[in-house]
C-alpha cells in the first residue's frame, strides 16, 4: 500500500498517530502491540507473548541438565498424614 501523510495529534500528555483501517487490515495488527524508535521511525509490530522464548529455554536446561531443583523437597506434616495419590 501507498504510503499516507497524516499528522500528530495530541492525546493528554502523550502524542498519536491514527492509523488507516486500511492499514491495520493489510497488517492484521490489532490488540496489545510494540512500538520501537529506529533513528527516524516508529516501529509498530504484533507485542510478542510474555513468555514467549522461555520453552526453547527449558528445553535448552533439560539438556545440559540445569533443570534440577537447588534444594531438596521437605514434606510438612500434611504430606505425611493427608495428601494422597
Amino acid at each position: 500500500m501507498k504510503a499516507v501523510q497524516t499528522q500528530i495529534v495530541k492525546i493528554g500528555n502523550s502524542r498519536g498517530v491514527r492509523i488507516p483501517k486500511a492499514f491495520l487490515d493489510e497488517t492484521g495488527l490489532s490488540g496489545a502491540v510494540e512500538i520501537a524508535a529506529l533513528k527516524n521511525r516508529l516501529v509498530i509490530r504484533k507485542a510478542a507473548g510474555r513468555r514467549r522464548g522461555w520453552e526453547e529455554q527449558a528445553r535448552l536446561a533439560a539438556a545440559e541438565r540445569e533443570d534440577a531443583l537447588l534444594d531438596d523437597s521437605i514434606p510438612s506434616e500434611w504430606d505425611r498424614t493427608e495428601w494422597k495419590w
